[in-house]
């Protein structure tokens, strides 16, 4: 898995360095791009980390940038670096998803801990995608009786139920309801519910 990253996009020479500078004395690690132009010639959709993007660039905009990157698909987190007239699109910006801007001129510790909260949402995110990769990788290992009986089971049917409905013994119900537990690495039929919200959050 990659190492989070915080990605600067400003064509400003000074504030790019002033901003690598600040992340760097606070332990945040970083990269710097001259142009959302370059950054987006080099994206990969397995970066993790979050970006801090200049709402006002020459040649490709943060916004155009933000909207490549959503039509990318990518997740990272993206904090919009504004100044007074630019608000109304950075508002605009939240509402397609960003995570959040900044006016100038701002405190360098408003903005890190800006950006350390994205860290952390991006790094939430990943566990979860990982939970539910975890999940259908489990699932993947039901066979097609294990998984109409598991459906059964969740639905709150008494083995009784599920072997008339199935058309099949008591005991192979019971069979099933073991082998299902052990291969999703549960103890019962709640945390069997409770493991596949997982799935659906």
């Amino acid at each position: 898995m990659n190492p989070a990253c915080t990605h600067i996009i400003d064509d400003d020479e000074a504030i790019r360095d002033a901003l690598e500078w600040l992340f760097k004395t606070r332990g945040v690690s970083c990269r710097s791009w001259p142009s959302a132009e370059s950054f987006l010639a080099e994206w990969r959709g397995d970066w993790r980390g979050c970006i801090v993007l200049d709402i006002r660039m020459h040649g490709m905009s943060g916004l155009e940038c933000f909207d490549e990157l959503l039509a990318r698909g990518s997740q990272l987190p993206v904090i919009f670096i504004t100044g007074h007239g630019d608000v109304p699109m950075a508002v605009a910006a939240l509402k397609k998803g960003a995570f959040h801007f900044i006016e100038k001129p701002f405190k360098d510790h408003d903005l890190v801990d800006l950006v350390e909260k994205a860290l952390a949402t991006d790094n939430e995110r990943q566990r979860a995608a990982a939970s539910r990769e975890t999940v259908e990788a489990r699932l993947a290992t039901l066979t097609q009786r294990e998984r109409e009986v598991m459906e059964l089971i969740l639905e709150g049917k008494y083995n009784k139920v599920i072997a008339d409905e199935l058309s099949i013994s008591m005991r192979t119900v019971e069979a099933h309801r073991s082998r299902i537990f052990e291969k999703m690495e549960v103890r019962s039929a709640v945390e069997l519910a409770q493991l596949l919200t997982t799935l659906r959050s």
